[in-house]
């Protein structure tokens, strides 16, 4: 009988992954390097051997650990900031159960980290959904356990990944090092505090009760060219052709994509680099979502940066903590008990998806390269493959509204979202709101619940939504109007914004502006 690390070394997916994991494979097994073994070892056994009781030793202990694992020493800021949280942020009660307890559950996880990797190799065929690098326009899931992702994430607290070779394979930083050291700085916010408390909490939730779950991990792609029959890269004559109905539209003045009561697709508003600015100083809508949702920080060991015809969707991912606040003003608050239901692979009925927008694109946004790049970016995260020929039928203009192709999955989740790259990206609401309506229409998505987060600039979208549903418009009528409109502000010709260029100027007209070409 085969044991489970037979094998291991012929694997494609771990060749891809084991440069940039701590561990090491030889013999056919995955092992820690013998020097990290015996530090390992005596903090799994507690201070009273580790002699580990607070942030500044802890750090000495990391750096000890680095060391063995012929890495260079924790950077002197991180040394100081996990010292100013353990020894000076938290109480002193919860420094000592987190020394006392946290922390040797955390040693011991790491300890059968190796074992807990083998396992997931011997389940899987290699490369079908094994923990590999997932490059640029290399589409394809990783399916991970939630206690293998436990796992990974404390190699993250103890900054043990390797960090060669990640900027040239444009994979973000996965180390916590940063993080800390952003507590030392000296512009640091009470944020960042904040979200270490997010993710210390975490830690103690998995220490104290092993989750036993599955969390997928998926590059999604839209390829210039078809591949085996698949849908391939719009181009704005396309869209303009879209026979696709426009979908359910409903406004949310109030509430948070987070809280969806809906299974949908929860738009994370991403940085080409899964997770930004989250273990560094960023903390606005994704990181504070990588903060609540914790195991979604793993996809950036492996996933490289986004063009623009990928997105990255990830189903499956808990959420630990309960949070108020956004930007400066973020805070943990508490405990969070998520209730989602799981589904035949054992993930939560949660689905995380990181589409990044165009950066400061003023002027750009307008023109039809800067329109055609986000509802490409949009399709993309919101589209299923399976559905292609559908697609491609409604593309074609083959199918009125009235004869649209029928999904035929009974599949019935939507899309959450709000004001996608409308924030520090820059991005007009009003023009984004209508991109992803459309994208999420040509999608077969069977409704869009949009959170305008109470943006003065969106007042009218109720009004607007309404009104070009009331008129039947589809998918490509819709492009037309946007492309229309964007042509008429790069040429100076209107300032208004969209929604007031496109309504009614007076109770008494409803001529529609496409029927005066």
């Amino acid at each position: 009988m085969e044991s489970p690390a037979s094998g291991l070394a012929a694997r494609g997916d771990l060749r891809s992954a084991l440069p940039y994991l701590p561990v090491v494979l030889r013999g056919g097994a995955l092992f820690w390097p013998p020097a990290a073994q015996e530090p390992l070892r005596a903090l799994a056994l507690g201070p009273d051997v580790s002699r580990v009781v607070s942030g500044d030793v802890l750090a000495d202990a990391l750096t000890d650990l680095r060391l063995a694992l012929a890495q260079p020493p924790l950077p002197n800021r991180a040394a100081d900031g996990f010292a100013r949280f353990f020894d000076d942020l938290l109480s002193r009660a919860h420094a000592r159960e987190w020394f006392a307890e946290v922390l040797p559950s955390l040693a011991r996880l790491l300890l059968r980290l190796p074992a807990l990797l083998e396992d997931h190799y011997a389940k899987v065929a290699d490369g079908a959904s094994g923990l590999r690098i997932l490059e640029s326009q290399d589409a394809g899931i990783v399916l991970l356990g939630q206690e293998l992702i436990a796992g990974l994430l404390a190699c993250s607290l103890f900054c043990l990944f390797p960090t060669e070779g990640r900027v040239e394979t444009s994979l973000p930083m996965i180390n916590f090092d940063g993080l800390f050291s952003a507590l030392v700085h000296h512009n640091s916010r009470q944020s960042q505090e904040q979200k270490l408390r997010c993710l210390v909490h975490y830690f103690e939730r998995v220490t104290d009760s092993t989750p036993a779950g599955s969390v997928s991990f998926e590059r999604k792609v839209l390829p210039s060219h078809s591949v085996s029959g698949g849908i391939t890269y719009p181009d704005s004559d396309m869209w303009m052709k879209s026979s696709a109905p426009l979908c359910q539209f409903r406004v949310f003045s109030s509430g948070f994509i987070e809280d969806e009561v809906q299974e949908a697709l929860e738009v994370d508003f991403a940085n080409k680099y899964l997770g930004g600015g989250a273990l560094l100083r960023g903390c606005v809508q994704e990181e504070i979502r990588f903060m609540i949702n914790p195991e979604l920080i793993v996809g950036m060991l492996f996933m490289a940066s986004m063009e623009d015809n990928e997105a990255i969707e990830i189903v499956g991912a808990e959420r630990f903590s309960q949070y108020m606040g956004y930007g400066s003003s973020f805070r943990f608050v508490s405990d969070y008990l998520d209730t989602k239901p799981f589904d035949s692979t054992g993930r939560r009925r949660t689905r995380i998806l990181a589409i990044d927008a165009l950066d400061c694109p003023t002027m750009s946004q307008y023109e039809s390269s800067g329109l055609l790049r986000e509802v490409n970016k949009a399709f993309c995260g919101f589209m299923d493959q399976s559905k292609h020929q559908l697609y491609v039928k409604l593309f074609e203009g083959s199918n009125r509204k009235d004869n649209c192709p029928s999904t035929s999955s009974g599949e019935y989740i939507g899309v959450s979202t709000g004001n996608w790259g409308c924030g520090a990206f820059g991005g007009n609401p009003e023009i984004k709101s209508m991109i992803q309506w459309i994208a999420a229409s040509q999608a077969l998505r069977p409704f869009v619940n949009y959170y305008t987060f109470e943006a003065a600039s969106l007042e009218r979208l109720e009004e607007v939504i309404q009104w070009v549903l009331r008129h039947g418009w589809t998918v490509g009528e819709l492009w037309h109007m946007l492309m229309d409109y964007s042509s008429q502000r790069r040429r100076g010709e209107t300032r208004m914004g969209f929604f007031g260029w496109l309504l009614p100027r007076d109770n008494h007209s409803s001529d529609l502006h496409y029927m005066s070409e």
